[in-house]
């Protein structure tokens, strides 16, 4: 379990990390407002940009740990560019056969969903690199004011991933001393799902069980304080004029390039 934790702390602090998760939640989400209703590739690519330099220069983790994080992300773009571009819809067909259709217009689709889900996995990487789970939500709690029974609800469903990734490791270790044999093909795989599974969902419960009886009894309904207290600082004004300083470079990107 803290190998996990360990995995996923930065190796150093810098400014991105004092800003006031609350403050970089809306700012980011305001530009993925802006990815979502528009259809501009050379907004897309400025952005891209950008904040790429910002991720890969302030997030504070290593450049192998960035990269390997990129790696779905750039899965996920690369395939749906692909299939828009190959099953897409248009008129100007460059070419055709059986239910593959290239056309320019579904080769602009293609090129303008992949980039679109790219730069949106780059500003979840920016929020979540730079934005501790614990500090973000009781962000959210005091300047966003969401309720403290669904904040401490989704801090501890997040508390639950490392138990879990524990959970199956012990199970594996169990099996292999045991030597359980496993069947091949569809039958082992089958096998393998039981064997994992129950004991996994009857822990689960228990844990859950547990929690929910711990957060009854704190009553998280009547008004709390806090032991973390949020803020706004400096570091918040240097992030949005970066931010302002991205859109106004996105904006003039098309014009230097084109």
């Amino acid at each position: 379990m803290n190998n996990v934790l360990n995995w996923f702390t930065p190796n150093k602090q810098t400014w991105l990390h004092h800003c006031n998760p609350s403050l970089k939640f809306v700012a980011l989400f305001m530009i993925m407002l802006v990815v979502f209703f528009s259809r501009a590739i050379e907004l897309y690519v400025g952005y891209i940009l950008c904040l790429s330099i910002l991720l890969w220069s302030f997030c504070g983790f290593s450049a192998q740990k960035v990269a390997l994080l990129h790696i779905p992300i750039l899965i996920s773009s690369i395939s749906s560019g692909i299939t828009l571009t190959l099953f897409g819809r248009g008129s100007d067909v460059i070419w055709q056969w059986w239910i593959v259709k290239i056309s320019h217009e579904s080769i602009h689709t293609g090129i303008m969903i992949g980039t679109k889900s790219l730069l949106i996995g780059i500003i979840s990487l920016l929020l979540l690199l730079t934005s501790p789970p614990v500090k973000l939500l009781y962000s959210f709690m005091q300047q966003l004011r969401l309720p403290a029974k669904y904040a401490y609800a989704f801090l501890a469903g997040i508390r639950l991933v490392p138990y879990m990734i524990e959970e199956v490791q012990l199970r594996r270790r169990a099996l292999r001393i045991r030597r359980v044999q496993k069947s091949r093909g569809m039958a082992g795989v089958y096998e393998t799902i039981k064997l994992y599974s129950i004991p996994l969902i009857a822990q689960a419960i228990r844990r859950a069980h547990r929690i929910g009886i711990a957060m009854e009894a704190k009553q998280f309904q009547q008004k709390r304080t806090y032991y973390y207290v949020t803020g706004f600082s400096k570091y918040d004004w240097c992030f949005l004029c970066v931010v302002l300083a991205c859109t106004c470079a996105t904006l003039l990107f098309p014009r230097i390039w084109l």
